[in-house]
């Protein structure tokens, strides 16, 4: 078993944690609601979390398709919301089996992307893993705002955004610049390890619950 992919599993399951509980407390009255992802609200994020996870989930027979596809069948449990949870659950199982296997290496199957060609390319497991890591986390961040929810310190804890800095700092760039993410978004220099992350990637953090004052 690879080591390095072996580690970014257990980033991938810790991830996976907090965003299906987050998950489980939206309702259908909730997916009108604003979201951090300009322009969408939680209807339109949970149907890109659900093909993101698609994406993955294939991803760990060793290869992936970049050329546009068509929306994934939603998984087992119908509503959108559900279809995600069910794809997590999935999707975490898969890739503990790849790393078992010893799965090195993703190779990128039938790509022209924005004009590159890059067929027989291919990614390094590991780095996959870690970003979907890195995307499962944000997101679920993202809908614990949308809901207002007290939960979005668990969801992104301090350990975990920890371990995913330096998924961000090596992949941000990139997709900043094919617009995948917003402008960084300045954080103070003692700002806690989700605040930094959630800055580089371009959200602002729910501010500190006012201390309580003292009788």
């Amino acid at each position: 078993m690879s080591a390095q992919l072996d580690r970014a599993v257990g980033l991938l399951e810790a991830s996976l944690t907090g965003t299906r509980e987050v998950l489980g407390r939206v309702g259908a009255h909730d997916l009108r609601r604003a979201t951090p992802c300009a322009g969408w609200d939680l209807a339109a994020l949970v149907r890109h979390m659900d093909e993101s996870l698609a994406a993955y989930l294939e991803a760990s027979h060793g290869h992936l398709r970049l050329a546009p596809l068509p929306a994934p069948a939603a998984a087992p449990g119908g509503a959108p919301v559900a279809s995600v949870r069910a794809r997590a659950c999935a999707l975490l199982g898969a890739w503990s089996l790849a790393a078992e296997q010893d799965l090195d290496g993703v190779a990128l199957d039938g790509a022209n992307l924005e004009g590159a060609n890059l067929e027989g390319a291919g990614l390094p497991a590991d780095l996959l893993v870690s970003t979907a890591a890195l995307e499962v986390a944000v997101h679920g961040w993202d809908v614990a705002r949308s809901l207002d929810d007290p939960a979005c310190p668990t969801v992104l804890t301090e350990a975990l955004a920890t371990a995913l800095l330096p998924v961000a700092r090596c992949t941000v760039a990139a997709g900043r610049g094919s617009g995948h993410f917003a402008p960084a978004v300045a954080t103070p220099p003692r700002a806690g390890a989700p605040a930094v992350l959630l800055g580089l990637l371009g959200r602002t953090p729910a501010p500190p619950a006012p201390s309580p004052r003292s009788a």
